[in-house]
């Protein structure tokens, strides 16, 4: 079976009409990375991906991250499931992943195994095109900025009252600084921002959060935003590098399950 493409909306999100057995084979891995980066998201509807092939054809697309049970890591807010299923929480506000690490993961996969009757459906900003459409004097006033990510800071969004321990425990991650400004490799840009973003080096605090507001504001207006409301068996990738996302907030008792892959990094995060 060949590959059907939809895209979704204009500036963001595509749709794959496949299998199962073509996405794992690999035959059209270099198709998909490419229409990733393009579009930022790509849906696959009803497939019922296995643990084992959601595996396989992300090691297609990519090195998966070790995480969770063999690579797979179970996105739920039930700790039961999840010990870390507070952190989750901090999804439910506008990110990146892997903001606090040295790179930011290139890609992940989501396969939905058990949905919320409420809440739930997730949303992707196109951080390529809200760069593209900024006016040219604030592109040349942006460039060259230098923004320090911390864990702590997107964990305040969530708890903004922690103890020393939750405290303590935020600050063994050691706050990152990234660029304003993602100049890839392929010679596009893209904003990084979102909840993890806590001030600018080199500007007044005060001032530099009001600009990332502002920019993050512009990166989610409507025309740069995919909206997903999940079906159970759904697969759905995006680009982390060029996106930022997050998950409306659903019930704990409502058991929604994702299964999540991490595809590693494929370039550095630079600046201009």
């Amino acid at each position: 079976m060949g590959l059907e493409t939809i895209d979704l909306t204009p500036r963001i999100g595509t749709e794959i009409r496949t299998d199962a057995a073509t996405l794992v084979s690999g035959k059209h891995a270099d198709t998909i990375r490419e229409l990733l980066q393009q579009r930022g998201v790509i849906v696959m509807r009803g497939l019922h991906l296995s643990r084992g092939d959601q595996l396989a054809f992300s090691h297609t697309l990519g090195q998966v991250q070790p995480q969770g049970e063999g690579g797979i890591f179970k996105v739920t807010i039930d700790p039961k499931e999840n010990p870390g299923a507070e952190y989750i929480k901090g999804a439910f506000f506008w990110h990146i992943d892997g903001a606090s690490d040295d790179v930011p993961n290139f890609a992940a996969t989501l396969n939905a195994k058990a949905l919320s009757k409420t809440g739930g459906s997730t949303y992707f900003a196109n951080t390529y095109a809200a760069w593209d459409d900024l006016p040219e004097d604030e592109k040349q006033a942006y460039d060259g900025l230098r923004v320090v990510h911390s864990f702590e800071t997107s964990q305040r969004y969530v708890n903004p009252e922690p103890t020393v321990g939750e405290l303590n425990f935020w600050q063994m991650r050691t706050p990152k600084v990234h660029p304003l400004v993602w100049t890839h490799e392929t010679g596009r840009k893209s904003l990084v921002l979102g909840s993890t973003a806590d001030h600018i080096e080199g500007m007044d605090p005060a001032q530099g959060r009001v600009l990332l507001s502002k920019l993050r504001e512009w990166a989610i207006r409507p025309q740069f935003v995919y909206r997903h409301d999940w079906t159970e068996g759904d697969l759905l990738i995006w680009d982390n590098t060029g996106t930022m996302h997050r998950v409306d907030p659903y019930p704990l008792e409502e058991n929604r399950m994702m299964h999540r892959t991490t595809i590693e990094a494929i370039e550095q995060l630079v600046g201009a």
